[in-house]
């Protein structure tokens, strides 16, 4: 077998020496600015070198911990074989060799095609294709309003005619309720976008420090440079927020308190960003990776990489700053609410509101560390992220916030021994996950020869693996099987379940909305590892099965 367990190395010394801690930089000197709205290409671009001692080959530098980021080569050798025997002349040598060549070079080119996004050799329609994704579009949001009526003028249950009501007259009265409670105000509009220009700003001005993408096989192995400031931007946007609420500006439970008009206000945003987005790509002509089927297409995107004045990065920006900082300031408003209204904070708030810093901090800590991964390398900006991160993950995983400000904390009250130990098991489990994302996106970076290491808070050391053991593929690149991912081969996957099931724990069984978060993850996280698995093993062959020999667990450790 070609494939054997080897100890990675980082490749040359640093140009600069090794600092444990880091120093955050105004990242503003290295872009020329532009004036246009969205830039595919910013400028200028940095060439990938050989800083690891191995020449990039074709589908530039797979996800090294196994978890596929591109489509990957699929094998086919292409050597057509000329015998030289064909006109008796010795011609017939010349004729062959060309052919084994040609041949060679189609294979060649073939294979670029394919580890290459630019190109979409065989269109996969997920979701169900056009309809499926139509579906998506319209019922999503029709879900959303459904879970808000629910939570808001049914005490958490599921909206349902009355006796003797008929669906006609019921219908009406939920459109009712959506147009007159849910309406998207001046004010709405206002809290939303002020929110969301404001971590704009923060974005590009607050320091930060420069990491590079992975090789974009379409720009010739280009890497784009990214601007890393999520930290400075959370840890200033929660002094910020906790100003403006003992100021008296703005009181952090108005996020609670207009819930309805500021969901409308994020729906309508949604769709607005989303065509913007679609026709200022085909109007630039940056469209990448099209089917011809134009709503599957506004679903998944046109356009990989859009910048505002090069440095702005929506996919990142609207990852993590929109979504999760908006879940941290509703549970913080939870909390405050309740400080104010009883004297105290119950222990539910608290949790949720420890589990959501937990969550937006590490996102923000860490952000330097995502831009290898599959949604940023791959994934295009369409309405499945747009809408996703402006609307969806907000504003329908906060039902169990908005039960426990909805509700008097008797109505929900658990054990404090029992919050006491799903508290502990949860830091637990943060470690794990926390640790687990760090091994495998250093050892991505230290891959392609990044050595640099940041420090941020709160800080594990087991999350950086020094010459950690690996398997070699025949593409030239490695699988991480060290550290957590040389005890289960999903563990991160077990981890973030475990969250979800804990935020729809902690508030009981008297709704069924909390847990929409719970059952939702469960079944996509299925599905995603199912998939993964399946790319995996087409894509690293022998070294992938020798993977899961060595590592036969895939979410628990010693159990599954």
């Amino acid at each position: 077998m070609a494939e054997r367990v080897t100890r990675s190395k980082t490749g040359k010394t640093p140009s600069k020496p090794y600092n444990p801690g880091f120093v955050e930089t105004p990242g503003r000197k290295k872009y020329t600015r532009k004036s246009g709205l969205f830039e595919s290409t910013p400028e200028p671009f940095t060439e990938y070198t050989e800083t690891n001692g191995k020449a990039l080959n074709g589908n530039g530098l797979a996800n090294g911990n196994g978890h596929a980021n591109g489509n990957g080569l699929e094998n086919g050798n292409g050597h057509a074989n000329g015998n030289g025997h064909a006109n008796g002349n010795g011609n017939g040598y010349a004729a062959g060799a060309t052919m084994a060549a040609q041949a060679e070079k189609a294979e060649e080119a073939r294979a670029s095609d394919l580890a290459n996004p630019a190109i979409d050799t065989a269109p996969r329609f997920d979701f169900g294709g056009s309809f499926g994704v139509s579906a998506m579009m319209a019922g999503f949001p029709c879900l959303m309003y459904y879970m808000y009526i629910g939570a808001f003028f049914y005490d958490g249950k599921f909206p349902m005619p009355t006796q003797g009501e008929s669906w006609q007259a019921f219908l009406h009265h939920l459109w009712t309720l959506v147009k007159t409670e849910a309406y998207p105000s001046n004010r709405a509009w206002t809290i939303y976008w002020y929110f969301g220009m404001t971590q704009m700003a923060f974005y590009m001005l607050l320091p930060g420090i420069y990491r590079k993408g992975k090789p974009l096989p379409h720009l010739n192995h280009q890497q784009l440079p990214y601007y890393c400031s999520g930290m400075w931007s959370f840890y200033t946007s929660i002094v910020l927020g906790l100003v403006l609420h003992f100021t008296g500006v703005f009181k952090m439970y108005t996020l609670i308190d207009q819930f309805g008009p500021i969901m409308s206000v994020a729906i309508l945003s949604g769709f607005l960003c989303s065509i913007i987005a679609y026709v200022s790509a085909i109007l630039r002509g940056a469209t990448i990776r099209m089917t011809g089927y134009p709503i599957y297409d506004f679903f998944m995107g046109a356009e990989l990489n859009p910048r505002l004045f090069g440095i702005l990065d929506f996919k990142m920006f609207l990852e993590v700053r929109i979504p999760w900082y908006m879940l941290f300031f509703m549970a913080m408003g939870t909390c405050l609410k309740q400080y104010e209204e009883y004297g105290y904070v119950s222990a539910q708030a608290a949790f949720l509101l420890l589990a959501m810093y937990l969550y937006a901090g590490a996102c923000s800590k860490a952000e330097h560390l995502i831009i290898t991964t599959w949604d940023m390398y791959y994934e295009k900006l369409g309405f499945m992220l747009i809408f996703w991160n402006m609307a969806g993950v907000p504003l329908s995983y906060c039902h169990s916030i908005l039960f426990v400000a909805l509700h008097h904390p008797d109505e929900y009250q658990l054990s404090p021994w029992l919050i006491g130990a799903l508290t502990v098991a949860y830091l637990g489990v943060y470690y794990v996950w926390d640790t687990t994302n760090s091994q495998k996106n250093q050892f991505r970076q230290e891959e392609r020869g990044v050595v640099d290491y940041r420090t941020t808070f709160p800080y594990f050391r087991y999350g950086r693996l020094k010459d950690p053991k690996t398997i070699s593929t025949k593409h030239g690149n490695k699988i991480l099987c060290d550290g957590w991912y040389g005890k289960a081969r999903k563990i991160h996957y077990t981890c973030d379940l475990f969250f979800a099931l804990s935020w729809g724990f902690v508030t009981g069984f008297k709704s069924p909305f909390p847990w929409f978060y719970s059952a939702f993850f469960t079944v996509m996280i299925i599905h995603r590892a199912i998939r993964d698995i399946e790319s995996c093993r087409r894509k690293y062959g022998d070294a992938w099965k020798e993977y899961e020999k060595m590592v036969p667990y895939l979410f628990i450790p010693g159990v599954f």
